[in-house]
């Protein structure tokens, strides 16, 4: 059982000194490309490109449910974006002129890599400016490749783990914002967008027994928890409103039978968990716990 991904990395030169904003980076990159993304696939005659990556729509939220027969996450008021930001190593930088400088983006629908309608949107990006005062900057080049990601329960006991929450992770269990990550949710929520992502942009759902996924994922408990909250907003450069998206940051360990678990929590990594994933939040990294 796989989940595939897309990786780009952008690289960009600045023509100007480009400053982003503590904890806004992944909402200035976000919030250009949509507006330049959308006129770049109208250009090369695929408007629907744009409507599947960008704005999926809610009519098809019937379809996603049947697709996952009947286990479509709870409180799912937006279908998820096949694609996340990774730029938070760009947070409250000033990119001198002539300087380089990167971001990451890891795309869910496979279906169509896009690869030209990706590099054309993020080099009117660089020419249009980022930023507050639209600092122009170069695109020098577009990677991509291919993740296969292994679902798979790893070999041999995996006993006790190491979570860190590399950037702001907001959770909801039972309508509530969590205030400590116990590991059935945390699982949980990466369980469900794997398999509503791959129902919407891949293969289709997780083949998985959900209930005893999270019976034995109830078994798993904290041993230290050094978590703290993050407080971070973005602005719409549609509406111009303001928006919170912060969350918490740090280290959970955790103990238990973890072997067929460690894989989604790898996963996590290029997807992100939780809300205001497509800005770059949620995203964990796992190691063993010594």
């Amino acid at each position: 059982m796989n989940f595939e991904i897309i990786a780009f990395r952008f690289h960009f030169e600045a023509v100007e000194p480009v400053y982003f904003g503590e904890g806004k980076a992944g909402n200035i990159v976000r919030g250009a490309f949509g507006i330049h993304f959308r006129d770049m696939a109208r250009q090369l005659g695929q408007p629907e490109l744009f409507d599947r990556i960008f704005q999926p729509a809610l009519e098809e939220q019937a379809a996603l449910t049947e697709r996952l027969e009947g286990r479509a996450p709870s409180g799912l008021g937006d279908l998820p974006r096949p694609f996340v930001f990774r730029a938070t190593h760009l947070d409250g930088r000033t990119i001198g002129r002539g300087q380089p400088f990167h971001f990451d983006l890891h795309l869910f629908d496979t279906r169509d890599a896009a690869v030209d309608v990706f590099a054309g949107a993020f080099a009117r990006v660089a020419e249009a400016g980022l930023g507050a005062n639209r600092s122009k900057a170069t695109l020098r080049s577009a990677e991509h490749r291919s993740v296969v990601l292994n679902l798979l329960p790893r070999r041999g006991q995996i006993g006790a783990i190491r979570v860190r929450f590399a950037t702001p992770t907001e959770m909801k269990s039972d309508g509530r914002l969590v205030s400590r990550p116990e590991f059935s949710v945390l699982i949980g929520r990466i369980r469900d967008r794997i398999s509503t992502l791959r129902a919407l942009y891949g293969p289709g759902p997780l083949a998985l027994d959900f209930r005893a996924f999270s019976d034995r994922a109830a078994t798993v408990a904290i041993t230290r928890c050094a978590i703290e909250r993050t407080p971070t907003a973005r602005r719409s450069s549609r509406t111009g409103q303001v928006h919170p998206i912060g969350g918490f940051t740090g280290e959970v360990e955790y103990a238990g039978e973890l072997s067929e678990f460690v894989p989604y929590l790898e996963a996590a990594r290029w997807t992100g968990v939780g809300r205001h994933t497509v800005w770059g939040n949620g995203a964990i990294e796992v190691e063993p716990a010594v």
